[in-house]
């Protein structure tokens, strides 16, 4: 029996922290706080910290490995005279290594509260009730080790979906003749093995820095106190999804129904950027308002496994509504979708693909990745960028959210210094701007024509409120006769977008709809790419 219990031990998870649970008394010793940080004995502190070591060595030598490789070829260390003792060098290492891992396992095994938790983890294995779950959501450990709370396959049909998962926007294929698309085909198959290389090394670790293991270990102090927050003081529930891919989503809610709020009804879905992760982003802001709200890691963050590809990205935002609908017990009508930065594009594809979600909040985020993904490599790379992005990290977020018919709000950063393509002082060149004329050009086709445009990109073109302000009034709008107007329409019509209103209307009439309706779309606040988004500025979309 303890062999038994030295060996689970031995392949158990690094435990981090123990939660204490509202009703559990204090043990003896322990500061005031409603949790504790595990304290591992010495003899498994020291090899956890070698074991430690090792794993970030590891890492750095993966990422470095093609420029290592290159000089040991180049000084002619690869070869078998060579390659032999340097094996027998790395065997030596992984035996002490698996030494090093068998004492961590003996100093686990004579401490009585490692053995405590993953007699736990074991119970809830084998039978995963929901007292279990409560007793397994008191400790953070590591998460590929947490048992599925949910997976996509339990309420749909996976006959349904292709073999890549959920259905994505498609660019539309150019037409050739069928001897001109073989030509063409053997023209561009070096360019198509040049960006496939490039999109699976450094384009996805560029485009998602927050999937790079180093980058996480560093942060991986404060993701933990935000995680310890989040439990502990917000009462959040920590649950693991499967997707359709297969890869396993880290997901965090915390449930404000029972609160008396009016907004605890509400459930907020959020979405981080290429860097963000639940434990310290954008939750924050609706948890502020009193909102219920539903966080999860990009694939490749944190406890999220896979790579963080559009399509494992789609895969995962659908499960995460399937489990908020069909676990968690909110209705489509009830959620809205907030995303940041490059948390547009799922954000935009839920509800593109669940059309009856009741609002859409998109802040510092972009059109489309391709004319930032060109301001940042060489001009002479544009048709090597231009094809690996279009086929492998295509992020069309204008085009998924043109298939939306619900509220949107989108939230521009006037000193944004990251979604802009010269500068954050040109501010001109965000990308929100684009957005944002893709969305009204497609909704409101009639008003905005080329006076309509212009209107809107001088109210752009403000800086400050005092600036938005005089270009407003400088077109003398009538809010009251835009509302007018377009209740008029919406109650003699009733369709979906585009709408035709405007068609029969003078130019200044346009100008005016364009301006009004710019700035129901869209708000400024005065702040950088990063700065966290205060709850003040985190309003409900506007409905007609």
């Amino acid at each position: 029996m303890a062999g038994w219990m030295w060996f689970r031990c031995f392949l158990g998870p690094h435990l981090q922290r123990v939660h204490r649970s509202q009703g559990e008394s204090r043990p003896e010793g322990r500061a005031g706080r409603r949790g504790w940080t595990y304290q591992p004995k010495s003899l498994e502190k020291h090899t956890d910290s070698i074991l430690g070591w090792a794993s970030a060595l590891w890492s750095l030598s993966y990422y470095s490995s093609p420029l290592v490789l290159c000089y040991l070829y180049r000084k002619g260390y690869i070869c078998s005279s060579k390659l032999v003792p340097v094996s027998q060098y790395v065997g030596t290492v992984m035996v002490c290594l698996l030494g090093v891992a068998c004492l961590r396992g003996w100093g686990r095994w004579r401490n009585s509260e490692y053995q405590q938790f993953i007699s736990i983890l074991e119970e809830t294995r084998k039978n995963h009730t929901p007292s279990n779950k409560k007793k397994l959501a008191c400790y953070d450990f590591d998460f590929s080790h947490w048992p599925a709370d949910f997976s996509w396959e339990e309420v749909s049909n996976p006959k349904l979906l292709s073999k890549t998962g959920v259905s994505l926007l498609k660019p539309e294929p150019k037409l050739r003749g069928a001897a001109d698309s073989v030509l063409n085909s053997l023209r561009t198959l070096p360019c198509h093995i040049v960006s496939f290389l490039i999109a699976h090394s450094f384009g996805r670790r560029m485009l998602y820095p927050g999937s790079v293991l180093l980058l996480q270990r560093a942060m991986r102090p404060m993701l933990q106190q935000g995680q310890a927050r989040l439990i502990e003081e917000c009462e959040g529930q920590r649950n693991k999804l499967v997707a359709c891919d297969g890869n396993e989503i880290d997901t965090m809610f915390v449930d404000r129904r029972r609160d008396e709020g009016q907004h605890g009804q509400t459930l907020v879905i959020c979405c981080e950027g290429n860097a963000g992760f639940y434990e310290v982003g954008c939750m924050n802001t609706p948890l502020e308002g009193g909102y219920s709200v539903l966080g999860w890691n990009h694939p490749g963050f944190a406890g999220s496994t896979g790579v963080p590809f559009p399509q494992n990205e789609a895969n995962a935002m659908d499960v995460v509504i399937q489990f908020a609908v069909h676990k968690l017990g909110f209705q489509l009508s009830d959620i809205v979708v907030y995303a940041w930065s490059i948390g547009g594009f799922t954000a935009s594809w839920a509800v593109m693909s669940y059309p009856e979600i009741q609002a859409l909040v998109l802040d510092a985020s972009f059109d489309d990745l391709l004319p930032l993904a060109l301001k940042v490599m060489p001009d002479s790379w544009r048709p090597l960028v231009t094809h690996t992005v279009r086929q492998y990290m295509n992020l069309n977020s204008a085009d998924q959210l043109c298939k939306y018919q619900g509220p949107v709000l989108l939230i521009r950063r006037t000193k944004d210094e990251i979604i802009t393509t010269t500068g954050p002082e040109d501010i001109m060149s965000n990308r929100g701007n684009n957005l944002l004329l893709k969305l009204l050009q497609f909704r409101y086709p009639k008003v905005m024509t080329d006076d309509g445009v212009r209107a809107i990109r001088a109210w752009l073109a403000a800086s400050n409120p005092v600036e938005e302000a005089a270009v407003y009034s400088s077109y003398e709008v009538d809010d009251d006769w835009c509302v007018s107007v377009l209740q008029s329409y919406k109650t003699e019509r009733d369709v979906f977008f585009p709408w035709s209103v405007g068609e029969d209307m003078t130019l200044e009439g346009r100008r005016q709809l364009a301006l009004f309706l710019a700035r129901k779309y869209m708000r400024n606040f005065d702040s950088t790419h990063c700065t966290p988004l205060p709850y003040s500025e985190f309003t409900a979309p506007w409905r007609l």
